[in-house]
């Protein structure tokens, strides 16, 4: 089987729908895919009805923006969680909520020295998804600011920019706790993808584990061969689970669906793990 257990739709920040993402897993060959979409799983109902339609398993999940007491930003993946769950709704609620006021204040500074207006941004924003910068990203390439979103992510986007704010985002071990009380599957997403900015060091591993993190999502194009060792030697000392994804958002950035991959006893071990919700067959 060919599992691949983190992908985007428009729903966040990629740039196909819910079910053209099931439609882009079956062309690439899975057997099984997960929609991981930051701060919400809007896209969950038409994930589901796409994946029966078309004969592959689907996993729902979500990706939640966290930081570290450092500043730190950590993503953390959650699967079969429910999505009903009070704490959980009402922490990811809070951060969208962040997300928009602070993209509304980015796009306030960025159109000082470029020709940009929040209409602009909102045009790459599909109905009540969740406004990152990638929209922002978008905006810039179609005014021709930058090529595209790879280049404005180290450039004008980067969190060193004048352009930057921070939003509000939970710490770390306090999501793994509400994925958790919401009976899902909490799994650290690319964690030692240096490239991406400042990493963790074994004090924020241990909180998230000591809260109840299973997973770590090892086979990722960021994380650096040396770096995915490091992981492999944690999982095996504290009994973690590993995975692997593409982190695809389409056309929005070059990850490939099933580039890499989790095994299917690893999905089988989620399955088992997760109370809130089931895989969809």
């Amino acid at each position: 089987m060919r599992i691949d257990l983190h992908a985007h739709s428009n729903v966040s920040d990629g740039t196909e729908t819910p079910a053209g993402v099931i439609i882009s897993a079956v062309a690439a060959g899975l057997d099984a895919v997960a929609l991981t979409d930051h701060d919400s799983t809007d896209g969950w109902e038409s994930a589901s009805a796409a994946a029966r339609e078309h004969g592959i398993a689907f996993v729902p999940g979500m990706e939640i923006s966290c930081r570290t007491e450092q500043g730190i930003s950590v993503h953390l993946l959650s699967y079969l969680h429910d999505p009903a769950h009070v704490g959980l709704l009402e922490e990811i609620t809070k951060s969208k909520d962040a997300r928009l006021t602070r993209a509304e204040h980015m796009v306030t500074l960025l159109s000082e020295d470029y020709p940009l207006t929040w209409d602009d941004v909102i045009h790459h924003v599909a109905p009540g998804a969740t406004v990152g910068r990638p929209h922002i990203a978008d905006a810039l390439v179609a005014a021709g600011v930058v090529a595209d979103r790879t280049e404005a992510f180290t450039s004008i986007l980067t969190s060193h920019s004048r352009y930057f704010v921070q939003h509000y985002a939970p710490n770390p071990a306090v999501a793994v706790e509400l994925v958790r009380a919401a009976g899902g599957v909490p799994v650290f997403a690319h964690p030692v993808a240096s490239s991406r900015g400042r990493i963790v060091g074994e004090r924020t591993y241990q909180d998230m584990i000591d809260a109840g993190l299973l997973g770590l999502e090892v086979e990722h194009r960021d994380n650096p061969e040396e770096g995915r060792t490091f992981l492999r030697g944690l999982a095996a000392e504290h009994g973690l689970l590993m995975t692997g994804s593409s982190d695809y958002h389409g056309a929005g950035k070059p990850n490939l669906l099933g580039e890499n991959t989790t095994p299917p006893e690893v999905l089988a071990r989620i399955e088992e793990l997760a109370t809130g919700s089931t895989v969809i067959r």
